[in-house]
């Protein structure tokens, strides 16, 4: 558990938060300049705030009442960062061992065998770091935190210098570290996709205060907390995988409906998150009849939300999850949406973009095993 309470100030800027992030992924979450990277970086003991207390799992990092500020390097916090950092000079075996060597003689750690296995990186333990690709370098790199046995991870956003392709090959790993190890993860990101698919915890973060803190799933469901807009909008729904199709669809239960999307790599019973856009869904008040889309969750408005130009935010309850759909004040107004009515949720099986599409945080066995990408 991380307890974070501080303030700071800088030169036109204030920083003022307070919150806890519970064991699995937290979130910091918002626009560039909201202040998530100073959060970050004053629990690692690389800014030392004017005002606050800051604890992980009981231990005092920080307290100015107390005069107390422990050094970054005896806090046992793991930090990874945009760039991955690597020793030019050491291979990636020598480069895991830096990190190891950290780790107190008496700490629990993670086995090295079971992390070089989980981030995929066996077979590139005698080459040198200019050798790798991006997503390379950055696998190495969590190795190295993770095999350090910190009390924490930081993550300030590690994909961010990564291409659309390199990210893909990276969330998978640390869909693992979130389910897999007992590490809890600080990771700064202001990419809607990437915290809707792995936080479980989100700490929202607008102009240096926490506008909105909570349940991933709660928070992205929720039309009144959009801290990067109605256009990044989009709303979780979790459901399991059913069967695999010889057209190369795949099938989920969401609740008891049918849900089509490409082919995903994971066996029947696995369970997923969807991240579904609001400008990618339609509402019908009936049953929609001779469409394309194969995707139609039958739902209850629960709000009309309506912005301050044309648009308006609809959150419809479904047996999958709450939806959210963006539509124009006319819309809603010609399909008289309001708290209550039942209407239909429309979605196209390709509309879901498979960066949107994650494990769902199932730790069985069966899962973990298929969880990998091989």
């Amino acid at each position: 558990m991380l307890e974070v309470a501080l303030s700071h100030r800088f030169a036109g800027f204030a920083l003022d938060v307070d919150f806890t992030a519970p064991p699995g992924i937290t979130a910091l979450f918002g626009r560039s300049g909201s202040g998530k990277t100073s959060i970050i970086n004053a629990v690692a003991g690389l800014l030392r705030p004017d005002a606050g207390r800051i604890t992980a799992d009981g231990r005092v990092l920080f307290d100015s009442a107390q005069g107390a500020f422990l050094p970054p390097h005896r806090r046992r916090l793991g930090y990874i960062f945009q760039e991955a950092r690597l020793f030019p000079h050491l291979t990636v075996r020598r480069n895991l061992a830096y990190g190891a060597w950290f780790a107190p003689r008496h700490a629990l750690r993670e086995p090295r065998d079971r992390v070089i296995e989980m981030l995929g990186i066996g077979h590139l333990l005698d080459r040198r770091p200019a050798a790798l690709s991006g997503g390379e370098r950055q696998r190495v790199a969590i190795g190295r935190a993770v095999l350090s046995a910190p009390r924490l991870i930081l993550a300030d956003e590690p994909l961010a210098s990564l291409d659309a392709a390199r990210k893909a090959e990276i969330l998978p790993y640390f869909e693992r570290l979130r389910d897999e190890l007992s590490v809890p993860m600080l990771y700064v990101s202001h990419s809607a996709a990437e915290v809707a698919r792995l936080a479980t915890t989100v700490i929202a973060i607008e102009a240096g205060r926490v506008s909105a803190q909570g349940q991933a799933a709660d928070l992205f469901s929720d039309p009144a907390i959009l801290p990067l807009g109605a256009r990044e909008a989009g709303a979780i729904l979790t459901a399991r995988v059913a069967r695999h199709h010889a057209d190369g669809l795949t099938e989920l239960d969401a609740g008891g409906h049918p849900l089509f999307l490409p082919r995903i790599a994971a066996a029947p019973g696995r369970a997923m998150r969807i991240r579904v856009a609001a400008h990618e869904v339609i509402l019908s008040r009936h049953r929609p009849e001779g469409l394309s889309a194969l995707n139609i969750l039958p739902g209850r408005v629960l709000t009309v939300a309506e912005g301050q130009g044309p648009g308006a935010m609809v959150t419809l309850e479904t047996p999958a999850g709450r939806l959210l759909a963006r539509l124009t004040k006319r819309s809603a107004a010609l399909l008289e949406l309001r708290a209550g009515v039942a209407a239909h949720a429309i979605i196209k099986t390709v509309s879901v973009a498979p960066g949107d599409i994650g494990a769902g945080g199932d730790t069985s066995e069966a899962a973990r095993a298929d969880q990998m990408p091989r």
